[in-house]
């Protein structure tokens, strides 16, 4: 599992890559919650290169999802892979934290 992560402003770009599982949950949701301050309104996860998400993985992502709502700020998804993007949908995330195909379609629709 890697993370790198580039602030524009008050957005957060959070790229991960590799798997997300219960082997390594624990380290991503320490580096998100590193990597995030007070005045980020928006966290865009680029989840390209992510090859795997478990249960493990999506409960670190809705976690952090509902801790930036409660600070009215956003967490937008992009780049997911076919079997990635499945995991989403059959799990429901997709109604709950929008989902976008490319990064640039992510930040375009900040407004």
């Amino acid at each position: 599992m890697e993370i790198n992560t580039e602030r524009e402003g008050t957005l957060l770009v959070a790229r991960a890559g590799g798997r997300l599982d219960s082997i390594n949950a624990r380290e991503f949701d320490d580096a998100l919650k590193s990597a995030i301050s007070d005045s980020d309104q928006v966290l865009i996860m680029d989840l390209e290169k992510v090859s795997y998400v478990s249960s493990a993985g999506l409960r670190v992502i809705l976690l952090t999802a509902k801790t930036l709502q409660q600070r009215s700020a956003k967490l937008l998804i992009c780049s997911l892979a076919e079997p990635i993007r499945e995991v989403f949908e059959i799990s429901g995330f997709d109604k709950i934290i929008p989902i976008h195909a490319n990064l640039g379609e992510a930040k375009a629709s900040i407004g």
